[in-house]
């Protein structure tokens, strides 16, 4: 025994002192397809991942390691990764440790020990995160890293199983083979998620309706979820009968049952294209975590019949009844893979760290070369593709018209986008902006989906994952917030976590905001996005008009597909259908579609002049700008000019240009129909104020109210004549202006 190494001698002790359990039943290697090498091969991945658990801390008692939540009961999951190729993408659960082991060992060049250890120490030289994250994954094996908040990665692995049949009906070159699977790991604890009870009934759902979704969802079950215990039967129970699903399960202590099962699994995968429901029971040994005291909610009779069950027991005994390794030679083996990884792990400790918030913060949003992007289409194409719309085209119109005709020319343009959202398809959606789509560009193209916000973008970043571009459809603001976390943890990490190896380029498109006649409640006239704005490296787009918003909206795709970014493209519902500006039929809020190669720069703000030499100047977006165009025409019937500038860009802000904008204006009035508090309006004050704006700043914004019904909505918004009135006594402001807000 030495004193030096407890943990070690805590392992031998229990997995050498005790009678290794006598194998019920001993398969032919040679029927499974199996050498006596494969088998010490696997128990190697297994000891391994044990030894690096172990490992990580010692390394953290000494201050060198940073992560202690190892797979330790689940090492089973090597002979899931054996069945399976290297090329089926694989979105792990952080107890999958010798999973991604044994997958490093099918690609040659790979160092797997080395990685961990880099990775363990929050090391730069992380081959995935470079020190931002402890983290599975790897490009080079089809791991995408996971920082999962329960069961979050669920969606995106249904997204990506379905992209994988999509890409061979659309002859789509993906990431993957078209003959590729997903398997996508998790406890039992996280299936009661509501995230991945959505997303395996999404998957069902599809399933049930015979479209391929070639993917395994590995439950690797070891009964408790830190201390609460899942029910005896649960997970079983749950999951045997689902519709459209295969439930096969195996023992995760034997690794030949699990391999059994895996191999099965990847048969109806693979070969069926239907999803399987693989359910590996196992154990888990130390606790949830390094700080988790686990005898606080455990006996000690409890935690001994865990290490009895220690599936290092069960792998041990197989080596010695094939003969391949005996008791002894074992330990001697263990003993000398700690040696060799402690010698690992001092030359991991060693390396460098992240230098500054500089090296920090470099992959949220790496800059990528400039593209030309696909051709234009030609004038026969888009003849033939605006033939319904001839008798509009060459007139104005408004913004849901102009942004249907965006849409067709980009998905004409851009082959590999794909729409998905309730309603979308021969509905045209709610309010008419994806009318037709589905008749020019097929089912495949425009995917109608089950009610649930959850899947819809989990089916978007699953697709990215494999190459296309996706256009989401949220159909109003307020369902986001079911499944923002798909968003704020998933698609806006991912870049960040895998150094800018992995991305997931989209353009999330939502209707929303207020002003809606007649509408009411928090759902379907929701003025909250302050979400988005708390996402780094996420860009938040808001056009006010059809002009603009044709013109944004092919700019959000150049920046989806050229800079691999995340774009949500907020669409204000109030203005839809809204053809007039001043008076019932001017026809001043409907415009021309522009030329398929206008665009309005990324971080470029829109300007309108109303007078001449303006020295106010209103800062708005959405509806905010509609209004304040209405009250720039009052003001300027009275003589006072007021330059009206779009910010377009939510976020991050185009202070740069808005600034320029901006320019000697004596006065700045920053109009926001979103909440007083949270609002876009507080940061761009704030922005003013750094960057010395010489202007005398106010603003006006909607009150810290939910939204209720019909005409009282607007005692709780901006309104044309609050407005009006707000700068009036801005320019009469002899110093700080009034922080009243106007109504009207």
């Amino acid at each position: 025994m030495s004193q030096d190494y407890p943990l070690q001698d805590r392992l031998l002790a229990s997995l050498f002192d005790a009678p290794l359990p006598a194998p019920e039943h001993l398969p032919d290697l040679t029927r499974l397809g199996l050498t006596a090498a494969d088998l010490f091969a696997w128990v190697d991945t297994q000891l391994t991942s044990r030894v690096l658990d172990l490992h990580s801390r010692e390394l953290q008692a000494a201050g060198e390691s940073f992560y202690t939540i190892g797979s330790a009961g689940h090492e089973g999951n090597t002979a899931v990764a054996a069945a399976l190729r290297p090329t089926d993408m694989a979105f792990l659960h952080y107890r999958s440790g010798a999973f991604f082991i044994q997958r490093q060992k099918q690609v040659p060049g790979t160092t797997p020990i080395y990685d961990m250890l880099l990775s363990f120490a929050a090391s730069e030289d992380d081959p995935i995160s470079q020190g931002r994250h402890k983290v599975l994954g790897s490009k080079a094996i089809m791991v995408p890293p996971q920082t999962s908040t329960i069961a979050s990665h669920l969606p995106k692995a249904a997204g990506m199983a379905h992209s994988i049949g999509l890409a061979k009906r659309l002859q789509h070159r993906g990431e993957v083979p078209t003959d590729s699977l997903v398997v996508c790991s998790f406890g039992d604890a996280s299936a009661n998620h509501s995230t991945a009870q959505g997303a395996i009934n999404a998957t069902c759902w599809a399933a049930y309706q015979n479209v391929p979704m070639p993917i395994i969802f590995l439950c690797e079950d070891n009964g408790i979820g830190i201390s609460t215990r899942t029910p005896y039967g649960w997970i079983e129970a749950g999951f045997k009968h689902r519709p459209g699903l295969h439930y096969l399960s195996c023992d995760g202590r034997n690794l030949l049952d699990v391999y059994r099962a895996a191999r099965e699994a990847e048969r109806i995968a693979r070969k069926r294209k239907q999803p399987v429901f693989l359910h590996m029971k196992c154990v888990r040994l130390y606790g949830h975590a390094g700080s988790d005291a686990e005898m606080t909610y455990l006996s000690k009779e409890q935690i001994a019949h865990n290490e009895l069950n220690d599936p290092l027991r069960n792998s041990l005994a197989l080596l010695e009844a094939y003969g391949i390794a005996s008791q002894e030679q074992m330990r001697e083996y263990l003993c000398a893979l700690f040696e060799r990884v402690r010698a690992v792990g001092k030359q991991a400790t060693q390396r460098p760290k992240l230098a500054n918030a500089e090296a920090v913060m470099a992959s949220i949003a790496p800059e990528y070369p400039h593209s030309e992007g696909p051709p234009a289409l030609s004038k026969e194409t888009r003849t033939a593709l605006f033939a319904h719309e001839k008798h509009n085209l060459g007139k104005p119109q408004s913004l849901n018209k102009l942004l249907n005709w965006a849409l067709l020319d980009i998905m004409g343009q851009y082959p590999n986008t794909v729409m998905m959202g309730e309603d979308i398809g021969k509905k045209g959606g709610v309010y008419g902006v994806t009318s037709r789509l589905i008749q020019q560009f097929g089912p495949s193209r425009v995917i109608n989906t089950l009610l649930d916000e959850q899947s819809i973008l989990g089916m978007a970043i699953g697709c990215a994952h494999n190459g296309f571009i996706p256009i989401p459809e949220i159909q109003f603001l307020a369902y986001v917030h079911n499944a923002e976390d798909q968003i704020r943890g998933e698609a806006a990490t991912l870049s960040f976590f895998s150094a800018g190896q992995f991305s997931n380029p989209m353009v999330i498109r939502i209707a929303g905001l207020a002003y809606q006649r007649g509408f009411g409640g928090h759902f379907h006239n929701d003025n909250s996005f302050a979400v988005f704005r708390d996402l780094p490296g996420v860009i938040l787009v808001c056009p006010s008009n059809g002009a603009s918003a044709a013109r944004l909206l092919r700019e959000s795709i150049r920046l989806a597909e050229e800079q691999k970014r995340v774009v949500v493209f907020l669409e204000p519902i109030a203005l839809y259908n809204q053809r007039d500006l001043l008076e019932v039929g001017d026809g001043k809020w409907s415009f021309h579609y522009p030329d398929p190669k206008e665009r309005i720069a990324f971080g470029q703000v829109s300007v309108v002049e109303e007078g001449e030499s303006a020295k106010v100047c209103i800062v708005s977006y959405g509806n905010g700008y509609y209004l304040s165009r209405q009250a720039a025409h009052d003001l300027a019937a009275s003589g006072i000019a007021v330059r009206v500038i779009d910010l377009n860009w939510l976020h991050p802000l185009p202070m740069e240009s808005l600034l320029a904008a901006i320019g000697e204006s004596e006065h700045v009035l920053i109009v926001d129909e979103c909440r007083e508090t949270g609002s876009v309006s507080e940061e761009l004050w704030t922005r003013l104020q750094e960057s010395n704006c010489p202007a005398l700043l106010g603003r006006i914004c909607a009150d810290d109210s939910f939204i209720p019904l019909a005409k009282a909505a607007y005692h709780v918004l901006p309104g044309r004549a609050g407005i009006v009135s707000a700068v009036r006594q801005l320019i009469q402001a002899p110093t700080t202006p009034d922080s009243q807000r106007g109504k009207q």
